[in-house]
């Protein structure tokens, strides 16, 4: 069956199952990277919110042999769990001295979001786009993110300069930065799943060339959501060459985190531009792909550029 096919009876199905009191549609929603998502979203009366059920991974699952009741059975659950109990009042929304204090600023590639570029206030940076957006947080709907539109511009009477002033002073504030070393993340990430034996088995020298073979650190925020935009962090790039000594490369693993590797003169610029776009195109969603450009960050000159 079709992904079309099955959104279509899925939808269905659901409105069969709620009734008359719900309203059941598929939505397409444009996510990073021109990505296309079919959302199924279930609206009861007098409700102003739900959330949207991405129905991709329901549909590989019901391919792999889950059945359509199953699918069924989950996605009703997820609405009940998911649901707000009550309605949300929005109407701060439309004032801006009530938002500005939590507008803040991502970073997302140009060219493969030339579309959604045209509808929302960016600025180009490199090879990339700087965007703007409201960091929801709220008790009925937790934390959440929306995304600014010209639109929303034109409503608060602002401009993209007051947008940039306000992003610059509160992003690094709700979200503050931290750089980790590889090591302290493998070891980390290890010990979360159970296997810290494994690096207590190397020998010392064996461990050591590990990570000196590793020289690399991982930069993002505290909360690992849309991390990358600490590129843009005011001087914190510049720190850290200060306390590296030293220049280095920035290898964009993702829109949520950034790897820094020092440049000590034995890595090949080409060699990690292919290890880049390999990774990108194997190992990271297509919705979370940053770049495939390799960058490099000069402390003499005090700023980013594309190698």
């Amino acid at each position: 069956m079709e992904m079309k096919e099955f959104a279509i009876k899925v939808q269905k199905t659901v409105q069969e199952i709620l009734g008359a009191k719900y309203e059941v549609k598929l939505q397409e929603v444009q996510k990073n990277n021109g990505v296309f998502l079919t959302g199924l979203v279930i609206l009861r009366e007098r409700r102003n919110v739900s959330p949207t059920i991405y129905l991709q991974a329901f549909w590989e699952a019901y391919e792999e042999g889950v059945t359509f009741a199953e699918v069924i059975y989950r996605i009703l659950q997820i609405y009940n769990e998911d649901t707000p109990k009550r309605n949300v009042d929005m109407a701060f929304f439309r004032e801006f001295e009530k938002v500005k204090d939590r507008i803040c600023y991502r970073l997302i590639h140009a060219k493969k979001n030339e579309s959604l570029l045209e509808k929302i206030p960016h600025i180009p940076f490199l090879d990339l786009a700087i965007c703007f957006y409201y960091a929801y947080e709220g008790k009925t709907l937790g934390n959440g993110s929306i995304l600014i539109y010209n639109t929303h511009m034109e409503m608060w009477k602002t401009n993209l300069s007051e947008l940039l002033y306000y992003a610059q002073n509160n992003t690094p504030r709700l979200f503050p930065w931290e750089c980790n070393s590889m090591e302290l993340v493998i070891r980390n990430l290890m010990e979360e799943r159970g296997d810290s034996k494994s690096l207590r088995i190397l020998e010392e020298e064996e461990e050591k060339q590990l990570f000196d073979d590793l020289p690399m650190y991982i930069v993002s925020n505290r909360q690992k959501l849309h991390g990358a935009a600490c590129m843009i962090y005011p001087a914190v790039f510049a720190k850290l060459a200060e306390n590296f000594q030293s220049n280095f490369y920035i290898i964009p693993s993702s829109i949520h985190e950034v790897i820094l590797l020092t440049d000590n003169g034995t890595e090949s610029p080409s060699r990690l531009q292919e290890m880049i776009r390999e990774v990108n195109k194997t190992q990271v969603e297509p919705e979370e792909v940053l770049s495939d450009s390799l960058y490099y960050f000069d402390r003499k000159e005090n700023r980013i550029k594309i190698v």
